[in-house]
């Protein structure tokens, strides 16, 4: 009988890195080797193999390394007959680079992200039983078909859900609105239900579009959408109060960039919840509706930027983006 063949992808992280001996703060380093001499002589029934992509702590990953990571993967699964993917990342950004391969994709086999809080050099180092769940997940037939998957700490979370929520507990990695997919016991996977957002399927050829994140707090006025409206922005994302609202203060900016064409989304700094078009109010939702704004759901903002940079160099007309959003 043929073994499946998994592939895990090192890109760097926490997961590789040990603490400094002079200094004792965290630097990078590879323990990689280490961790697939553990993992090959656990997984005997697979065959698994793997690539060291990268060394970059998460904060160095740009949207154009997630794209390139998404052409690496696309390229051995069409190539080399995989059955699933890991791909081990900093635990900073992992969700985005996560929730970018999720946008991209439309394959069966199972991509899995994972990563460690905690480095090699310290007591209670996760990175090596992440690694393990990780696999096992890939490798399971019931992780066909539900788009890309992030495991930490035994639970399996889809990544148009999840969420860091927590600087440096082992159990960070949450779906704050609905909870986990499935969880890892043992050696057998289970899951519990199907995610819950709209899958997209936006196979870009380029990445060219700049879109930037801006935060509402109570007095904001238009001063930095000004700013990315000269800077000739593509896109921009207001994390907004509450439901979807935002100060008066802001409204002459937002008209002024959509009025410059430069499509607007709109998310909440909460971490729970959808926006909507309830408050009729001058900056709620339903005036900002009428203006041209679209909504992104549930969508936090640091993932709404990728669908609107992706969406942007996918469509031919703006008009398309309410596809994405607003649905």
């Amino acid at each position: 009988m043929n073994k499946k063949r998994i592939l895990v992808i090192f890109t760097g992280g926490t997961i590789a890195m040990v603490n400094d001996l002079n200094t004792m703060k965290t630097v990078m380093s590879s323990g990689n080797n280490n961790i697939m001499q553990v993992i090959t002589s656990t997984f005997t029934d697979l065959e698994i193999d793997y690539i060291e992509h990268s060394y970059l702590p998460s904060p160095y990953i740009t949207p154009n390394h997630m794209f390139k990571l998404a052409k690496l993967i696309e390229s051995k699964l069409l190539t080399e007959n995989y059955e699933g993917v890991v791909v081990t990342h900093g635990t900073d950004t992992i969700e985005e680079t996560a929730y970018f391969l999720d946008c991209y994709f439309n394959v069966k086999s199972p991509i899995v992200f994972t990563g460690s809080m905690r480095n090699l050099s310290e007591l209670g180092y996760d990175g090596l039983s992440n690694v393990v769940s990780s696999i096992l997940v890939a490798a399971h037939n019931d992780s066909k078909d539900r788009g890309v998957l992030l495991v930490l700490n035994d639970e399996i979370n889809a990544a148009s859900e999840v969420i860091k929520s927590h600087t440096v507990a082992l159990d960070t990695f949450k779906s704050l609105e609905f909870g986990p997919l499935g969880i890892v016991d043992s050696r057998d996977v289970i899951y519990h239900r199907m995610n819950i957002y709209t899958k997209h399927n936006i196979t870009i050829s380029k990445l060219t579009k700049r879109v930037e994140i801006v935060k509402v707090t109570s007095g904001t006025d238009s001063l930095l959408i000004d700013f990315l409206i000269e800077s000739k922005i593509d896109g921009i994302v207001l994390e907004a109060l509450g439901r979807g609202n935002v100060p008066p203060l802001m409204l002459p900016g937002i008209i002024r960039a959509l009025e410059n064409n430069i499509p607007i989304i709109l998310t909440s700094r909460c971490p729970k919840g959808r926006v909507l078009d309830t408050y009729a109010y001058e900056g709620g939702g339903h005036h900002l509706k009428q203006l041209g704004v679209l909504f992104s759901g549930n969508l936090p903002s640091h993932k709404a930027r990728l669908l609107l940079m992706m969406a942007l160099d996918f469509i031919s007309n703006k008009d398309e983006l309410k596809h994405y959003f607003d649905h």
